[in-house]
């Protein structure tokens, strides 16, 4: 296994991370010792990255039972500022809501410290220097090692370093955007930013959330179609692009699942691709590909497919901010949008 820097902050990672979200008993595995079979056959592989978040039902339990005696070996991230209950302090990237999330995630995962604390949405009600004022103490008090943020315009993620500098407070150290061969769009400022300020990035959806396993064929009924969560799976545009990305693979030979998480670490700015596996054979199938690497002319085929910086439809989970989710804030008051 070849690790990664992740960032500046000397942390090594492996180029394959777990993306814990399908270790939830509730989502994904419903066998707790099952999931921690599979988390240990990755740790034995090289695989030391695992991802989950204070939302993914039980997953921080799972995967802290699962890594009882293995904790020093694991880069440990997880998330924060989603809701958690129906109070509505229980959200955000308050000081009141983090200083309480972070003891919960600790006692979830059993442990003393989280390597890498990430904040999973932004948070437009909370001033960003709040954010990072509680987050630099838990930093200075050893809980957290490493802070992040997840779904970050490229603009936030410089506004926050300018913030930090002002007030002398950590950095973030990582970001954690949405990438695939369906999904490019963070090539055209997120990547670069975060190359030109040594932000890591661990990216997420690298099979587009079950797009690019081959499982999900047009025309084809399964399952995973018919299921009210996967909405993206009957996006027509996505499915036509897939078809092609099948062919692709085909005449590369190489499954599809290997050229999709291949093309995910390929990208400079990329550190670590997340993988949200449920089983030891979707683990099989990933440990399989460690070693395949894109050719350039692999690379130009998929640029033809869906050019950089381009998104074709868009991830069921993926972050809409606040601005294209409320008219209002679109649109002037209708006794100002005259023009006299």
């Amino acid at each position: 296994m070849q690790y990664r820097t992740l960032g500046r902050t000397g942390i090594k990672v492996s180029p394959y991370g777990l993306g814990a979200l399908m270790f939830a008993t509730s989502v994904g595995n419903p066998d707790p010792d099952d999931s921690a079979r599979v988390i240990h056959k990755a740790l034995d592989a090289g695989i030391n990255l695992i991802d989950t978040a204070d939302v993914y039902g039980d997953s921080e339990e799972v995967v802290g039972k699962a890594l009882k005696g293995r904790r020093d070996n694991v880069v440990l991230a997880t998330k924060v500022s989603r809701p958690t209950g129906d109070d509505p302090n229980q959200q955000g990237t308050s000081r009141r809501h983090i200083v309480t999330a972070v003891e919960n995630s600790l006692r979830r995962l059993g442990t003393d410290h989280i390597d890498l604390y990430q904040i999973h949405v932004p948070d437009p009600t909370t001033d960003i220097e709040e954010t990072l004022s509680v987050l630099s103490d838990l930093i200075h008090s050893g809980k957290v090692r490493a802070i992040g943020t997840s779904a970050t315009p490229a603009s936030d993620i410089v506004e926050a370093r300018w913030a930090a500098e002002r007030r002398g407070l950590a950095r973030f150290h990582t970001e954690q955007p949405p990438y695939s061969l369906l999904n490019r769009g963070v090539e055209r400022e997120v990547l670069p930013v975060a190359q030109r300020h040594g932000v890591g990035t661990l990216v997420w959806g690298p099979l587009g959330q079950g797009l690019l396993t081959g499982r999900v064929r047009k025309g084809e009924e399964n399952r995973l179609r018919r299921a009210a969560f996967f909405k993206h799976l009957n996006d027509e545009r996505r499915l036509d692009v897939v078809e092609q990305f099948i062919s692709l693979a085909e005449e590369a030979g190489m499954p599809l699942t290997h050229l999709a998480m291949a093309f995910a670490i390929a990208h400079p700015g990329v550190t670590s691709a997340l993988a949200g596996l449920r089983t030891m054979s979707h683990l099989d199938d990933l440990l399989a590909g460690l070693d395949v690497v894109l050719t350039d002319d692999i690379l130009d085929r998929i640029d033809e497919i869906v050019p950089p910086g381009t998104d074709v439809g868009t991830l069921d989970q993926a972050y809409t901010p606040p601005a294209l989710q409320r008219a209002a804030l679109r649109r002037r008051p209708p006794g100002e949008r005259t023009a006299a």
